[in-house]
């Protein structure tokens, strides 16, 4: 009875604080909302950017695919020696339906256009092919950004062009414009809508079809929202991370739509305001009968407890009462919730890494920081992935996705080693952390020998579906790395970093200039048994490290 009156004379005060609160409310609610938008626009925004950054890597790899295959073909090298423009123009043309988001042009040595495939105009010989120049110093490759659409009229079009050598017959050139049909589908597939400015100018000269040009006269230059003819933009100027290594830079104004974001929060703050208001009359109302709330919430809190003692897991329910009593049933299923996490923890773990890693984190082992290790890095990746995507809808190639990564993981997993991310359609996977093995290198390979015969069923499988097969190449090495909990206090996770990663990473990139599906460094070669039947192909020389890679690729195991 004290408990009940020591409630209820709370309960009388706080009644009489109920509409005062309920009308103080709303501009701290709408301060709320202001701020709620400003964060999503804070966590929108790089994502966006970062999205863009890897949409241009990818396009900016089909450039240099497309330049290496046509600059090492013969009947290009041909035709370019007898200036055969049927000829170069057929092999054009079929790298430009390859490839349609790139045009073409070929130059006998002495700068003529003999062929185009792509280019509005024509293609501009002589001092006006650009691209030619830069090769004029002996160079086999020159990258560089024009502004003129690769064209011979001035298009006030940014691309990226690479121009590259075709033997001694002449110069392959392939750009792909940054044109509003680009802008365009970057907002197709991203959702974002884009302004590209070159050097120079203080407008964007090239936008996609909805990017808000009249909200740049207000923008400030800040992360704020603007508001224009009733939708809500938060606008950024950013300069791509793929082309800082290219010349010509210029700059990018990517423009989010946060109109939904902003209605939804507006009639979130509509709707949090009537049940304030309507909880305060309900409060005036029955404030008095609060006192045998709480009395069963208690009641609740203490049936619950006993049921716990006797291990079985159950939530104290319909616990309202705004006040420690509350706090405390909340402390009491955040404890449930956090008991019930541990005993499923163990079977959960077990569907993303192997034993060792899940001991390793069962531990306590959750402080930031690492250790040195000698691992064997695994990196898988899907080839033209990118066009792949554009040829399917969304939600297949999800599902194509997930039966193809299903495959993959299951072997990593069986092997012994950790899927250490997903990076869009690749795989990273680590062999040797946290637990270091004699056989690493040797799992790691027998792993990518079965991912390879996996992948060639499961391409059986979809041909028999009507779907596209895919391809895939897997690069190896072996070497030390620091191995442990990085990120922050709030968000860590268990990774591997070092220069063994990137070169496991280029391993893999390098497998489509070796026309081959598994390669391996001289590191990882070395601790192979003789049965892994395996074929030295050639020195490599990789950016960020001094000394060459000796690379093998793996044909079978004995």
């Amino acid at each position: 009875m004290a408990l009940l009156n020591t409630v209820r004379a709370k309960l009388i005060a706080l009644v009489g604080l109920s509409a005062v609160t309920t009308a103080a409310s709303l501009p701290v609610l709408h301060w709320v909302m202001d701020r709620e938008l400003t964060d999503v626009v804070a966590d929108r925004v790089p994502e966006a950017v970062r999205g863009f950054d890897l949409e241009l890597a990818d396009d900016i790899r089909d450039l240099e695919a497309a330049t290496f295959s046509l600059a090492g073909s013969e009947e290009v090298a041909r035709a370019l020696a007898t200036n055969n423009s049927e000829l170069a123009h057929g092999e054009l043309k079929v790298f430009r339906k390859a490839y349609p988001g790139i045009v073409f042009a070929a130059y006998d040595k002495d700068g003529n256009a003999v062929a185009q495939s792509g280019l509005h105009g024509g293609a501009p010989s002589g001092e006006r092919a650009v691209g030619l120049t830069e090769l004029s110093s002996g160079k086999d490759e020159a990258r560089l950004i024009t502004h003129d659409g690769c064209s011979a009229q001035s298009a006030k079009e940014s691309a990226l062009m690479i121009a590259r050598r075709v033997k001694d017959s002449g110069v392959l050139v392939a750009c792909m414009l940054l044109d509003k049909d680009y802008a365009s589908n970057s907002h197709a597939k991203l959702g974002i809508d884009l302004g590209f400015m070159p050097p120079g100018v203080t407008e964007p000269t090239v936008t996609s079809t909805h990017f808000p040009a009249r909200a740049l006269a207000a923008w400030r230059g800040d992360g704020s929202v603007l508001s224009m003819d009733g939708e809500a933009w938060a606008l950024v100027r950013f300069e791509p991370e793929p082309l800082k290594d290219l010349n010509g830079h210029f700059s990018v104004i990517a423009a989010l739509n946060m109109t939904r974001e902003r209605n939804v929060m507006r009639r979130n703050l509509a709707f949090t305001f009537g049940a304030l208001a309507f909880a305060s009359v309900l409060a005036i109302l029955f404030g008095l009968r609060m006192a045998r709330v709480m009395s069963r919430a208690l009641t609740r809190l203490t049936n619950a407890l006993k049921k716990l003692e006797q291990s079985e897991y159950v939530h104290v329910t319909g616990v309202k009462t705004g006040d420690e009593i509350e706090d405390l049933a909340s402390g009491f299923n955040s404890m449930v919730d956090g008991l019930q996490e541990r005993d499923k923890l163990r079977s959960t773990f077990g569907k993303y890494m192997t034993e060792q890693v899940m001991d390793h984190l069962l531990k306590g082992k959750v402080e930031l920081g690492g250790e040195a290790l000698t691992v064997t890095i695994l990196f898988t990746d899907i080839r033209s992935f990118t066009t792949l995507s554009e040829s399917m809808p969304a939600q297949e190639l999800v599902a194509l996705l997930n039966e193809y990564f299903t495959e993959m993981v299951t072997i990593v997993i069986q092997e012994g080693g950790v899927v250490d991310k997903y990076i869009g359609d690749a795989i990273m996977a680590v062999f040797g952390a946290p637990v270091v093995k004699e056989d690493d290198a040797r799992r790691a390979v027998r792993a990518a020998i079965r991912m390879r015969d996996a992948l060639g069923k499961l391409n059986e499988r979809l041909s028999e579906r009507g779907k596209p097969t895919l391809r895939t190449g897997i690069g190896i090495h072996t070497g030390e790395v620091i191995a442990g909990n990085i990120g922050s206090e709030a968000r860590m996770e268990y990774t591997v970093i070092g220069d063994a990663v990137n070169l496991a990473s280029r391993l893999e990139s390098s497998t489509k200039d070796f026309g081959v599906g598994i390669l391996i460094s001289q590191d990882t070669e070395q601790l192979l048994e003789p049965s892994v039947e395996r074929r030295k192909i050639h020195e490599i020389t990789v950016k960020g490290r001094h000394q060459p890679v000796m690379v093998y690729e793996v044909v079978t195991a004995g």
